[in-house]
């Protein structure tokens, strides 16, 4: 009981305090842009903390933050080693091929308008496949190592990526256009110097909805083939053998990686389109 009045103490004083926060007149500060969320995630930490503790929830229905981290300070080799099968093999490898490969057909794309009618409804339907359909064939045909997983990461990225940059390339009006062409510009000058620029906002979009799509695709792709290695795999096994700590563990790294490549990709998108409405303060 200790444990529950402690912990909705904490939210309720937490509470206050980052309603304090988000009306003040620095609000807008990158120091409390960070504490605020920071905070709140606690908040939920320490109540989940206390419901267990209080209703004595078994550790196999429903660990508490505790355990968790107790299990992820004494698993950090086995959680290194399936971050790297999954992360840096599986789903940054499928990222940067997915995206360059849409990238490229989306200039195709831009140049023919028989492609605009005709590929960009496939890519629609192809896109809206589940993944648990596409992700055992894929395994079938290149196997059980990363290759597989990375050729699901691929398929998921495509064509989010790619809509967005069409997107994006048709964002400049025509008055824009005539101008370039009364300086005699090529359709390269035009598309570096003006379309990309201006398409800017549109790929960045798609690349933040894809660094999530990748690491759920490369852990979903695990579950139908896999080394011994894999937050995938290991989520699987762990849950058939019980150890719902070490999969509540995987899980949070999980979250953690996908966190920070989408906060890279919005860190960078702040530097490239510093001149865009959207990233002006």
């Amino acid at each position: 009981m200790t444990w529950i009045i402690g912990a909705l103490v904490f939210w309720a004083a937490a509470w206050l305090l980052n309603i304090r926060l988000a009306n003040a007149r620095f609000a807008a500060s990158r120091a409390v842009r960070i504490a605020v969320p920071l905070l709140f995630g606690l908040t939920i930490l320490v109540l989940w903390e206390g419901f267990v503790r209080w209703l004595e929830i078994s550790q196999v229905i429903l660990p508490a933050p505790s355990q968790i981290m107790t299990v992820f300070a004494a698993s950090t080799d086995i959680l290194w080693v399936d971050f790297v099968q999954t992360v840096v093999k599986g789903a940054l490898r499928g990222f940067v091929i997915g995206a360059l490969a849409a990238f490229v057909v989306a200039i195709v794309i831009d140049r023919s308008p028989f492609l605009t009618r005709g590929l960009l409804p496939i890519g629609n339907f192809v896109a809206a496949l589940p993944i648990v359909g596409i992700a055992p064939i894929l395994v079938n045909w290149f196997g059980f190592d990363w290759q597989s997983k990375a050729a699901v990461v691929v398929v998921m990225v495509f064509f989010p990526i790619l809509v967005n940059t069409v997107q994006g390339l048709r964002e400049t009006d025509k008055m824009q256009r005539d101008l370039m062409q009364t300086y005699a510009a090529s359709y390269g000058q035009t598309l570096i110097k003006l379309r990309l620029p201006a398409a800017l906002p549109f790929i960045f979009n798609g690349l933040k909805i894809a660094t999530t799509l990748a690491l759920i695709g490369a852990i979903v792709a695990e579950y139908f083939g896999s080394p011994t290695r894999g937050m995938g795999f290991r989520i699987s096994t762990g849950v058939g053998s019980l150890a719902i700590d070490l999969v509540w563990a995987e899980i949070f790294v999980s979250a953690l990686v996908g966190s920070a490549l989408y906060g890279l990709v919005a860190w960078t998108e702040k530097r490239m389109t510093f001149w865009h409405p959207s990233q002006r303060g």
